[in-house]
């Protein structure tokens, strides 16, 4: 057992530091018979107090749950001085936290970051008011982004070591990108295949596949057809590449555009969104360099369709 003292939070400039409990899982149980092993020496009934008034998290994630599975190498963690910041937003939700890094699963139609003519109310701003809360000094950093209408994981970094660490080898560190996809026009033909091309932007922002190497960057995406149903497929995508409108502009070219993009040769929006989803987000943990690997289900809306 480890302790571990948090910096001063942003309610009172005099606060006193939280005291936090840090255990690792050996076996896998149940989270409050964990609790109980792991503090003998605390009343049955003040451990239960803890879990009931968020002061435990369970590999990362803050949780009032007694029977929350814990498997071996989960770390728990127990404030004993007052209940861990909980991040709450329908929009945005927090799948995974550490003093380096942030996981979210980011709604569609949210902006993973400010433009010139919004700067509140994105994915980043909410986070960083949130770090902010539970330290003042606490910096929030963009690693990557997901388009405004697109749905899913994706991750900031909250220490200048992560950041440039995830930047700096992108492709190295990052071992898996997995999107989901409802497209138009059936089952593509073949099912399965890999589209390769050079994408370039316009001045108007629009993303075009180009045969001029100059103007151009590759880029590479494998779909696997998951199943279909009339004029709709669901599609799992991986990304060799990332740039930017790859997966919807890779879809347009293979003449399955992705439901509800307009701007990318969509005919219907059946669900009144774009449908794309970022599922699977693995990759290196950029300070432990730990294997980190999370996954989201498929949106109910699109299993409707196909």
């Amino acid at each position: 057992m480890k302790q571990l003292s948090c910096k001063p939070g942003a309610e009172r400039a005099k606060r006193r530091p939280d005291v936090i409990l840090s255990f690792t899982a050996t076996e896998e149980c149940r989270l409050l018979d964990f609790l109980f092993a792991a503090m003998p020496e605390r009343k049955r009934t003040t451990v239960k107090d803890y879990l009931k008034h968020h002061q435990v998290m369970a590999g990362g994630v803050v949780t009032t749950q007694w029977d929350t599975p814990v498997a071996p190498g989960t770390e728990v963690c127990v404030n004993t001085s007052r209940e861990f910041q909980v991040f709450s937003n329908h929009r945005l939700k927090i799948v995974y936290e550490d003093d380096d890094i942030i996981v979210v699963n980011k709604g569609y139609g949210l902006l993973s970051v400010g433009t010139d003519n919004k700067r509140e109310g994105t994915a980043y701003s909410m986070l960083r008011d949130y770090v902010k809360r539970v330290d003042p000094r606490q910096k929030l950093f963009i690693v990557h982004r997901l388009d405004q209408h697109t749905s899913g994981l994706m991750m900031f970094a909250k220490t200048p070591r992560a950041k440039e660490a995830m930047q700096h080898n992108w492709n190295n560190m990052v071992l898996e990108r997995r999107y989901v996809a409802v497209v138009e026009g059936g089952a593509p033909d073949p099912a399965d295949g890999v589209v390769r091309s050079l994408l370039a932007e316009n001045a108007e922002h629009v993303v075009y596949v180009t045969n001029d190497p100059a103007a151009g960057k590759e880029a590479l995406t494998e779909y696997h057809t998951l199943s279909a149903r009339g004029n709709y497929a669901l599609v799992e995508l991986q990304l060799a590449t990332g740039r930017k409108n790859q997966i919807r502009v890779h879809m347009q070219q293979i003449g399955h555009p992705i439901a509800g993009d307009r701007k990318y040769g969509a005919k219907t929006s059946p669900i009144h969104r774009l449908a794309l989803h970022a599922r699977t987000l693995r990759f290196v943990h950029p300070v432990t360099r730990r294997d980190m690997n999370f996954s989201t289900p498929v949106p109910a809306a699109f299993r409707t369709l196909a």
